[in-house]
């Protein structure tokens, strides 16, 4: 079981600079919009965010906070990659679903976006060019 969290896709040398690339990119410009987020969470203003799931606005903002800082720094660093975009997933198909519902599709389209990328490093995995590569070729020795 550990061994398919860290065992990529056999891609070819280009294929891995492209997951490197998506990743870095998701990773690096999901984490802008969690910082914003981790202010407001560590921030003495109450918080006003929205509680879509019905779990309180504090929990929402730390679910949420988690997701965009601590996973998208996995995502970076390309460790247990296919573990760290499941909350990423989650968290955009409820923005786009939930959160954006109502509004125009030009309004959903970032959390589509993203929600698409996630989805496809978590079929690829990280690539070589990441620490779970290093660690599927620590376990096969």
């Amino acid at each position: 079981m550990l061994k398919s969290v860290f065992h990529p896709v056999t891609v070819s040398g280009h294929g891995n600079i492209a997951l490197l690339l998506l990743r870095l990119t998701a990773g690096i410009l999901m984490l802008t919009h969690g910082m914003g987020k981790l202010n407001l969470l560590l921030g003495s203003e109450p918080i006003a965010f929205p509680d879509p799931l019905g779990v309180g606005a504090t929990a929402s903002l730390a679910l949420t906070v988690f997701a965009e800082v601590f996973c998208s720094v996995l995502l970076i660093l390309g460790l247990a990659t296919r573990l760290s975009v499941i909350p990423l997933i989650i968290t955009m198909l409820v923005a786009f679903f939930i959160i954006h519902s109502a509004d125009p599709l030009s309004a959903k389209e970032l959390p589509l976006f993203y929600l698409v990328i996630y989805v496809a490093l978590g079929i690829a995995g990280a690539g070589q060019y990441s620490i779970d590569h290093l660690l599927y070729k620590k376990m096969n020795r």
